[in-house]
């Protein structure tokens, strides 16, 4: 295997977790899972933006990190691959779409402290989906805080990943995921091997579905 530490990102809804589940699977890796469900201002963040968005991301930030210090820095002797379903800078994005400009300003100052001590993952794998397959996909696992998101907010949170990705320096897979259906379509998944296979340069490298 070429690549040791695989993240994957991509918009909520855009089937992150599954695909990590399936690679972790295929490569016997150590799987890390952002424990989004533990943000106790989450449902209440859906519900009041303005009074919760700077508790949430301050939530967020802080479980992201102890995860990742305590997983990254922990030898396994059997599993020589790690995949997660989040990139730590995900922290910055969303705030960037979720925070008014002062309380941004701040959380960006804390950011950067902490960024600090993170290590970037070998690749990253994107996984691009319209803002209408990101919400069947919501309303299909049926988690009751996220059946009301605006198409406007995704839209936004996409543009922010898509600014971001164009500009960093980690080697990203990019995949168009449109009609992506990784559990159902042993097809879209080998996809996704395949591309891991491969060498890259710094810089995106684009990939679609059958």
């Amino acid at each position: 295997m070429k690549h040791h530490f695989i993240t994957i990102e991509g918009n909520i809804g855009a089937g992150k977790t599954t695909l990590a589940h399936l690679l972790a699977k295929h490569f016997e890796a150590r799987l890390i899972l952002e424990e989004f469900a533990d943000n106790p201002f989450l449902p209440k963040f859906y519900d009041n933006p303005q009074q919760y968005a700077f508790p949430l991301e301050l939530f967020f930030l802080a479980e992201r990190y102890k995860q990742m210090k305590e997983q990254l820095h922990t030898n396994d002797l059997f599993q020589s691959i790690t995949i997660s379903d989040y990139l730590f800078t995900k922290c910055l994005l969303f705030a960037k779409v979720n925070l008014p400009e002062e309380e941004f300003r701040l959380y960006q100052k804390l950011f950067d402290i902490i960024q600090q001590q993170m290590v970037f993952p070998d690749i990253l794998i994107y996984l691009h989906a319209p803002v209408n397959k990101l919400q069947s996909n919501i309303k299909k696992r049926n988690r009751p805080y996220e059946q009301h998101i605006p198409d406007e907010y995704l839209f936004n949170i996409q543009e922010t990943y898509t600014s971001y990705i164009k500009q960093h320096h980690i080697k990203t897979i990019f995949i168009d995921a449109s009609n992506a259906d990784f559990l159902g379509n042993e097809k879209h998944l080998q996809v996704v091997l395949d591309a891991l296979d491969k060498d890259y340069e710094t810089g995106q490298h684009y990939f679609s579905l059958p």
